[in-house]
């Protein structure tokens, strides 16, 4: 074959296999985890097939702050009212309703493929939920009006008694709007508590992730280290940065600050 003929038949493969204009390529399928609860309990966990807010992952900061959870049932989850911000999956706050919790409101941002998953999550769990507890997907935009999602309370109250944010603190340019609906939702009182798990996946910007907690301090929350686990291995491995690091969750609560009459 002269060079020319294979010039010729080059080109004609790059026609027939050029994407024509205004091409989009088919969503890639949803996945799915399994995650077996302290209790016995198997959640087949819905993950949408891919999501720019990066819903499609199964966070570490999410299974350890449910592990957390168990731990600490008694004091956070039952008979308390929960809110999850940034839910992705829900594992949380599916596991806090299984585990006596009194109302859950699992919440992401209002994107129809999310809060759909959320909510396909929450009837896949139903054979395991407590009749007794209500639990409701909702799309939330932090910093918005939070009254959605305090109307879902019953009977009506002005707060949630615990709060959970698992893997959201890369979002760096959201930390204001993030403690924004966490002042507007954290019920005003002594046993309230926000739960704040993550990982810093970029280690180069791990002073920025912190830099959420100096925020809520501003904020009049009282910021408390109550956890660091290392993982077994990294989410990412083609990541870059300290391996440790990225192996690392941390977890924090936040309080509201008691003031001295």
């Amino acid at each position: 074959m002269s060079l020319d003929q294979e010039d010729i038949i080059d080109g004609i493969g790059d026609i027939i296999f050029q994407e024509p204009p205004g091409y989009c390529p088919p969503p890639k399928p949803a996945t799915f985890e399994s995650k077996i609860l302290q209790t016995g309990e198997t959640l087949q966990l819905r993950l949408v097939g891919h999501n720019p807010l990066w819903g499609h992952h199964l966070w570490n900061g999410a299974q350890v702050v449910t592990d957390y959870l168990y731990d600490h049932a008694r004091d956070l989850v039952e008979g308390r009212t929960i809110l999850e911000f940034g839910a992705g999956a829900g594992l949380p706050s599916i596991a806090a309703a299984i585990w006596g919790a009194k109302q859950v409101v699992v919440t992401d941002y209002p994107d129809e493929d999310l809060v759909a998953n959320m909510r396909m999550n929450i009837d896949a769990a139903k054979d395991v939920l407590p009749r007794s507890t209500d639990v409701v997907a909702k799309g939330h935009v932090w910093g918005a009006s939070t009254e959605p999602l305090l109307s879902c309370l019953r009977p009506r109250c002005c707060g949630f008694d615990t709060l959970i944010l698992a893997d959201l603190l890369f979002n760096h340019s959201q930390h204001a709007a993030l403690v924004l609906s966490i002042q507007s939702t954290l019920v005003h009182l002594p046993h309230a508590r926000a739960l704040v798990f993550f990982t810093p996946y970029t280690p180069c910007k791990f002073d920025k992730d912190m830099a959420f907690f100096d925020l809520a301090r501003k904020g009049g929350f009282q910021v408390t280290k109550v956890l660091e686990r290392v993982m077994d291995k990294v989410m990412f491995k083609d990541d870059r940065g300290d391996e440790l690091l990225r192996r690392t969750v941390f977890g924090y609560q936040l309080s509201w600050k008691v003031l001295n009459v």
